[in-house]
């Protein structure tokens, strides 16, 4: 089954279980992914689709820090489940070790010496860890390395 399907499964079964916050989010989405099929008029993929929930968890995210530093905790808390909601789309995420290894070997195969060289060995991360680790904390372990 596809992830858009799955969505689309959950959202029946979240309307009929009358569960209304996590309908909401599903819904939100839905509407996501529809957008961006009719904005480009294509049929999204698995990858397409992890592409725009990782962009929804990373908005969610930042919206998460701006609520906390202006003590909107109630904001913060919509946000945050939100966030578990959508997280529960995405692959397993990697383990520290894991994303080492495949920082490693990246930096390895693709011969960089320096942080100037830092989008080579991003290139080769990238497609290997979508939707299962933050880009932002690959980029400062790439750094850590190169530097």
């Amino acid at each position: 089954m596809s992830l858009k399907a799955r969505i689309t499964d959950d959202m029946k079964a979240a309307m009929r279980a009358g569960e209304k916050d996590r309908l909401g989010v599903i819904r939100l989405i839905l509407a996501a992914l529809k957008q961006r099929e009719v904005d480009e008029r294509i049929e999204l993929d698995d990858a397409q689709v992890l592409a725009i929930l990782e962009k929804m968890l990373k908005q969610r995210r930042d919206s998460i820090e701006q609520y906390t530093a202006a003590n909107r905790e109630d904001l913060a808390a919509v946000e945050r489940a939100e966030v578990e909601i959508v997280q529960t789309y995405l692959p397993e995420p990697l383990s520290a070790a894991e994303l080492e290894q495949i920082v490693a070997k990246a930096i390895t195969d693709s011969g960089a010496t320096s942080a100037r060289e830092m989008g080579k060995v991003i290139g080769l991360v990238k497609p290997q860890v979508s939707g299962r680790a933050d880009m932002g904390q690959i980029s400062e372990m790439i750094k850590a390395r190169l530097a």
